[in-house]
């Protein structure tokens, strides 16, 4: 797989090539073996996992891992000295958890509280940390050095699910996440299948401008005010 990936090096070379990409044959590689994997084992049981559970039940799965998600936001909120989001992710994050089941249920929604969803590779980035270059990592999709870097140095480590003592919960919970994750993507991915000529160019660059306007917040600088994608220009903005 990676042999006939590398045979593809011409794609990375040539006039055509992305700059942020200096990775691509390697990354195409790890791409074909992600679609291989998710047509074979991730989108089939994603797919019986919209179809057996009930709605409601996998609304209230899908609130439950964004509440988690909302209490890592807080800190990240807090590290980019952005103190109104920060706050509006520990107001969300209280609510949902004490009144709203331990977050089944998105209470801090319907009382118009906004969620600002933030990882430490958004926080690195808001600090003048440029993104390297883009990275496909085997299971876990699109990503770049610095992200990786974040996700597995500090998000993961500090994921609650990942401190459950006891290992089938913390599989079982892991791989829900996932599944859930998935089965919110199947939309998507179908319209993607259809849509895009180069799955893996599109994907690309897709994330790429994605990890641009999360990292500030919309509003990204033109590419010549940011050689290194996103590196520098955050630094200086208030929240």
């Amino acid at each position: 797989m990676l042999t006939s990936a590398l045979a593809l090096g011409g794609c990375a070379t040539g006039p055509t090539a992305n700059p942020a990409d200096p990775l691509e044959p390697l990354n195409r590689g790890i791409f074909q073996f992600n679609e291989t994997v998710d047509a074979a084992v991730v989108k089939p049981v994603a797919v019986a996992y919209n179809e057996v559970t009930p709605r409601p039940i996998r609304t209230g799965v899908s609130n439950f891992f964004a509440n988690l998600g909302d209490g890592w936001s807080f800190v990240n909120n807090l590290l980019q000295a952005k103190p109104a989001a920060a706050m509006d992710s520990f107001f969300r994050f209280n609510i949902n958890t004490l009144w709203g089941l331990f977050g089944l249920i998105d209470i801090a929604s319907e009382m118009g509280i906004e969620r600002h969803p933030e990882d430490f590779g958004q926080t690195l980035g808001r600090w003048g940390v440029p993104s390297g270059p883009y990275l496909v990592l085997p299971l876990f999709g699109p990503s770049t050095v610095r992200d990786a870097a974040a996700r597995f140095g500090v998000d993961r480590p500090a994921d609650p699910v990942q401190h459950v003592d006891h290992i089938p919960t913390r599989n079982s919970f892991t791989v829900l996440d996932l599944v859930d994750r998935r089965a919110s993507l199947l939309r998507a991915g179908s319209l993607l299948d259809e849509a895009a000529l180069d799955k893996y160019s599109f994907t690309r660059d897709v994330y790429l401008q994605k990890r641009r306007n999360d990292v500030h917040d919309g509003s990204p600088p033109s590419e010549d005010d940011a050689p290194s994608a996103e590196g520098g220009a955050a630094a200086g903005r208030s929240p």
